[in-house]
């Protein structure tokens, strides 16, 4: 027997882009469901899409509550924000509210095809790895980042972020490489975004008035090393 196809959910109001997307897509092997906006596109939910292409400008709904409600309606669905909305304070919003990544049109479709994959090769579950470096310790499994006896939830972001500065204790790792790590080797977004969900880490690292971890090493890049 065949296995399914990926299923993969296009919301965005605009018929053309819908339609390149989707044709794209299937080419690709995926089955792909269709919304035209948000009410639609949390209906359409109810197949358990894998993925969601989302714009943000939608006739009914704001594109960051949906992402919400999405969220809530499918755990761990991958969803790519596709949006004529480029402001870094946008794209930041976006990956707050739970968005794996970020795209801007126009666009190219072998990008967003590419993106595609790599956000459903992350969804392949992997042995969870508590990762420590003095004081802190970070749980993959929920998310979940420990600072002695405090804990510290974090967002999507602030997780990858974190688990990649903890892969490589007292290592300076480039801004650039950095950047890729966490939201992918395409990543066309705002220099400044990573410099903000830096900040996001310290204000939450050091909120029980701990020493700083993560280091800013001029002309280097950012590095965590234990207190």
């Amino acid at each position: 027997m065949e296995p399914e196809p990926v299923r993969i959910l296009v919301v965005d109001d605009d018929p053309g882009v819908a339609s390149i997307v989707t044709r794209a897509l299937s080419a690709e092997g995926y089955a792909v469901d269709t919304a035209a906006s948000g009410g639609e596109a949390l209906l359409l939910a109810a197949r358990k899409p894998s993925l969601v292409v989302l714009d943000l400008l939608l006739p009914d709904l704001d594109g960051f509550d949906v992402c919400r409600e999405l969220r809530r309606a499918v755990p761990g669905v991958a969803v790519l924000m596709l949006t004529a909305r480029d402001a870094a304070a946008d794209q930041i919003a976006g990956l707050d509210v739970g968005a794996d990544d970020y795209m801007t049109k126009p666009f190219s479709l072998a990008v967003l095809a590419a993106r595609v994959r790599a956000l459903l090769r992350r969804r392949e579950p992997s042995p969870p790895e508590i990762l420590r470096v003095g004081d802190l310790a970070l749980d993959p499994g929920a998310h979940l980042a420990r600072r002695g006896d405090r804990e510290i939830p974090l967002t999507k972001t602030e997780f990858r972020l974190l688990r990649e500065l903890m892969r490589a204790p007292g290592r300076a790792i480039p801004k650039d490489e950095l950047t890729k790590r966490v939201w992918g080797y395409d990543f066309t977004g705002d220099d400044n975004v990573l410099e903000v969900y830096v900040r996001y880490l310290r204000q939450k690292l050091e909120r029980g008035g701990e020493p700083r971890l993560i280091q800013t090493l001029r002309g280097l890049g950012y590095a965590l090393r234990p207190a």
